[in-house]
């Protein structure tokens, strides 16, 4: 089956995919459903989802949710009735979407769930980080950093995406970290940043500002981070607080040369739409894939930040 259109504007886009689908028997048509085009992480999932289509043969769509949970129970909906022959989901619901991933299941059509796990869920696999595992990682690096730097206290602001099921294992994670490492710190105000930059940068000005006396702040996701990033360098805070956060960005490359940024957990987003394509692929030859798809973290520092650097030239 084969769909000739590349769907990347939500909903509206989506209901025009019934007119732009053109069926041959050449190839497979997987489908991508994922929650933003403005993060980078989300894109760099879709390059590596795009580049492993193109090696298997397969033709790849892609969904963009916009940041609306109930959108993504639509794009899928309207793949099973399309019958693409496999769904890659990047959940924002993780709850909320389930219902939509039985259909597809019904229909015979395998769902790989992405970076954000389902839980009891029909979809076949997941691919992607254990986020409070990882949120746990961070968090032990952030302890021993403030017992080490810091003096073995400090205080921490949140900005994070308080709808997002994988943010939020992220701060679950962090937090037992910190709370059971023996270091003096006070958790302040958690803000949401929606997962949205300029949302995110108001929401930390906002924190600091209630906070003007807080250390460190800790960035669940990209936006969130940059966010972060930002609020700091627009107050000139750079002396007296300290980064920490998901996914590297150019600005935040920046903050770890000049010293403010201290850590931040790096994935692997396009390992992970890479692999979540090559297991459809796998199920489709008739083969079998794990149910759980590990995707190993860096954290990055000074120390190991030159290695990253090329992503953002």
């Amino acid at each position: 089956m084969r769909l000739s259109a590349l769907l990347t504007g939500g909903v509206a886009a989506l209901a025009f995919a019934a007119g732009l689908g053109a069926t041959s028997a050449m190839a497979d048509t997987f489908a991508l459903v994922t929650i933003n085009q403005q993060a980078l992480f989300f894109n760099q999932i879709n390059d590596g989802a795009k580049a492993a289509a193109k090696a298997a043969g397969a033709e790849l769509v892609i969904f963009d949710a916009n940041n609306v949970p109930a959108a993504q129970n639509t794009a899928i909906e309207n793949y099973v009735t399309q019958k693409v022959d496999g769904i890659i989901l990047i959940a924002i619901d993780v709850n909320g979407v389930k219902p939509a991933i039985t259909e597809a299941k019904k229909a015979g059509i395998p769902v790989i769930a992405i970076d954000a796990q389902i839980p009891n869920g029909d979809n076949v696999s997941f691919v992607g980080v254990d986020n409070t595992k990882a949120g746990e990682e961070i968090g032990k690096f952030y302890a021993d950093y403030v017992k080490k730097e810091m003096k073995g206290e400090a205080s921490v602001g949140v900005v994070g995406a308080l709808n997002s099921f994988i943010q939020n294992q992220r701060l679950d994670g962090f937090k037992k970290a910190v709370e059971t490492s023996g270091a003096k710190v006070t958790f302040l105000d958690t803000v949401d940043g929606q997962n949205v930059q300029d949302v995110a940068l108001g929401a930390a000005e906002n924190l600091m500002t209630a906070n003007p006396t807080m250390t460190t702040l800790y960035a669940t996701g990209e936006p969130a981070l940059i966010g972060s990033v930002s609020a700091v360098e627009s107050q000139g805070r750079q002396s007296d607080v300290k980064v920490f956060g998901w996914d590297l960005t150019a600005q935040a490359v920046k903050g770890i040369d000049e010293g403010w940024v201290a850590a931040v957990v790096q994935q692997d987003p396009a390992g992970e739409g890479k692999a979540a394509v090559e297991a459809l692929a796998k199920i489709k030859k008739g083969g079998t894939v794990e149910p759980v798809i590990n995707i190993p973290v860096t954290i990055v520092t000074k120390a190991n930040v030159d290695q990253f650097r090329g992503m953002f030239k």
